[in-house]
């Protein structure tokens, strides 16, 4: 049975030597197989995986390898475990750990930074100046699970006590896995863009991080909150949580639209989710002057920006990789208070070993997912579900 030195476990949790993990070999081919449960060093900690949550970027990863690296190349046939929105039960506690207790319930933030560099100690570990210098030098400090280091796609993960956030049993196993996401979008709206009650907010793109944006910026005191996309059904979730106009771009000029909606004139924020070619150019005619712009997605391509428009209207923008500063933490107790009901975005849900099935759901838009969840101990007999 699992007993490491200097790691402290407990008989109410019993935690085996072996787990079943999910390990990507060739693009796209990934294989269930058994690792050994992995150990907490100082200042950290063992989670039982409860759920996890599909992201986009797990895609990305599976398929084409960046923005994961493991031991300084791609992530290919490396042993690697992708899978990064997870959350879960402290299980064993690190040398020198107290501020968390056996049987805790915590989801998790994906970066771990070095702690050191100049970046971390303002509290942006998410710009970690070690953050793809120290491939395969873990001991340096700096993790991003399900990047640099083994994520959630198994039955146990090791995490930084930094990258915790508690949750109450009143939170379902799915809402968990969306902190995150919600805390994503905290951090893109309040302390990169420094959003006020009363200022104006556009998102567009209604991916979860775009509808959990709209929430969030709405829970925040922002009027009016406009989403703009191309899905009627998803834009439809976007008014359920919190938006006062939507605008499918479709069926009108976008950037038209929310200045009519908005009284004739620009906004104050822009939260680009799309990754659309022409969304910062979009963005930029949707602020008004001294406006600023949050890009949150990933292009599939470089593009073609026109700089002298931006330039010229003193328009400032910010590129936001992730959760910082805690984000997270404010992001849960807006979803602990029932500020939104970040569910809405969660439609599926799956059992550990058909990660494959709940890939191709998420991949696919397969019966209009958005959010796809897996589920670990205890939860063989999960189908695919509708979440209600």
């Amino acid at each position: 049975m699992y007993k490491p030195d200097n790691v402290k476990t407990s008989p109410d949790f019993p935690i085996p030597d072996t787990m079943r993990a999910w390990v990507l070999g060739d693009p796209d081919q990934l294989t269930l197989t058994t690792k050994p449960v992995p150990v907490p060093k100082r200042a950290e900690v063992l989670v039982r995986i409860d759920a996890v949550a599909i992201c986009a970027t797990d895609l990305e990863i599976i398929h084409h390898g960046p923005p994961a690296m493991i031991q300084g190349g791609l992530p290919y046939n490396k042993n690697f475990t992708p899978g990064h929105e997870y959350m879960g039960t402290v299980a064993a506690l690190g040398p020198g750990v107290d501020e968390y207790k056996i049987g805790d319930r915590v989801t998790v933030e994906i970066h771990a930074g070095c702690g050191q560099c100049k970046r971390c100690r303002e509290g942006m570990y998410t710009a970690c100046h070690n953050y793809g210098l120290n491939y395969g030098d873990v001991d340096k400090g700096h993790r991003a699970n399900g990047f640099t280091t083994d994520g959630g796609f198994a039955e146990y993960a090791v995490n930084s006590i930094n990258t915790l956030v508690p949750i109450s049993d009143a939170m379902s196993d799915e809402e968990a896995t969306l902190v995150v996401t919600a805390g994503t979008a905290m951090y893109g709206l309040t302390e990169l863009g420094g959003l006020v009650a009363g200022e104006s907010v556009v998102v567009t793109g209604p991916g979860p991080i775009g509808l959990l944006g709209v929430a969030v910026a709405k829970a925040l005191g922002a009027h009016p909150v406009i989403l703009t996309g191309t899905r009627d059904n998803r834009l439809k979730i976007g008014l359920e949580l919190g938006a006062d106009y939507v605008v499918n771009a479709r069926n009108e000029d976008p950037v038209a639209a929310v200045r009519k909606l908005n009284g004739g004139k620009g906004v104050d924020y822009v939260v680009e989710c799309s990754g659309a070619p022409e969304a910062v150019n979009e963005a930029a005619r949707m602020v008004n002057r001294g406006g600023r712009i949050c890009l949150a997605a990933f292009p599939g391509k470089p593009a073609e920006v026109d700089i002298a428009y931006i330039v010229r209207n003193n328009i400032y923008i910010y590129g936001i990789r992730g959760e910082g500063k805690s984000a997270t933490h404010r992001a849960e107790a807006f979803m602990a208070q029932k500020r939104f009901d970040a569910t809405k975005v969660h439609t599926h849900t799956f059992a550990l070993e058909d990660l494959p099935t709940a890939l191709k759901y998420a991949r696919e838009r397969i019966e209009d997912a958005i959010k796809v969840v897996v589920k670990t101990h205890g939860h063989a007999a999960i189908k695919s579900v509708a979440a209600e």
